[in-house]
């Protein structure tokens, strides 16, 4: 298999994971319908990939090649027939977020060395990949987004770590194919290990306790 088409599965993984997330997410957290289900699926899938790339200049992936949309409605459909089953199970959710928190930040991280950013500019737009969709989701929900809760057992670390593995290893001349997969597998453990043993950022000199 290519480099390119790797990293089209892994996006594509992503957004299956994602939107199994949100789907779920919205079935658990409000009364939605089939088409609020299927709908804070699609966004929370697609809507880190949408805001990386407005911001790196280019028509968002999403809307050139019908395979995203499909394949996310295809993970909210599921998480819709499903949700009886999975609605009670929270580690379901947390390892589908995960999984697309590490897959989108990857795959993020990388389009925007492929289009000539520096580094931090690169790490920074993987994250905010990863994050994303998720965020524009809580919103909807009215909920505070996870990125921002004291209490989310590291987010946005994860994604900027699998996102600096892949830079770095990029400019050190490493392929583009096993890194990404290597620095998705790096976010992905260690945002499961802060779910396991309830890690968190640092909070500000004088904060209450969580």
């Amino acid at each position: 298999m290519s480099t390119q088409n790797l990293l089209l599965v892994l996006d594509l993984v992503g957004i299956l994971a994602f939107a199994v997330d949100g789907a779920l997410t919205a079935i658990r957290t409000a009364r939605v319908d089939i088409v609020g289900v299927l709908s804070l699926g699609l966004v929370t899938a697609i809507g880190g990939g949408v805001i990386r790339d407005v911001l790196l200049g280019v028509t968002p992936a999403t809307f050139q090649d019908w395979r995203y949309i499909t394949t996310a409605l295809v993970g909210g459909t599921l998480a819709f027939f499903l949700s009886r089953q999975l609605t009670h199970l929270s580690r379901p959710i947390l390892l589908f977020d995960a999984a697309g928190l590490s897959l989108f930040a990857v795959i993020g991280a990388t389009k925007a060395q492929e289009m000539g950013f520096g580094p931090l500019q690169a790490v920074l737009l993987g994250a905010i990949t990863g994050v994303g969709g998720g965020t524009v989701r809580d919103v909807l929900l009215n909920r505070v987004p996870t990125v921002l809760s004291a209490n989310s057992h590291l987010y946005a670390i994860p994604a900027m770590l699998g996102a600096a593995f892949v830079v770095l290893a990029n400019v050190a001349g490493f392929g583009t194919g096993l890194v990404a997969v290597v620095g998705a597998l790096v976010c992905f453990t260690v945002r499961i290990l802060a779910l396991r043993y309830r890690w968190n950022a640092p909070l500000p000199p004088g904060a209450p306790p969580l």
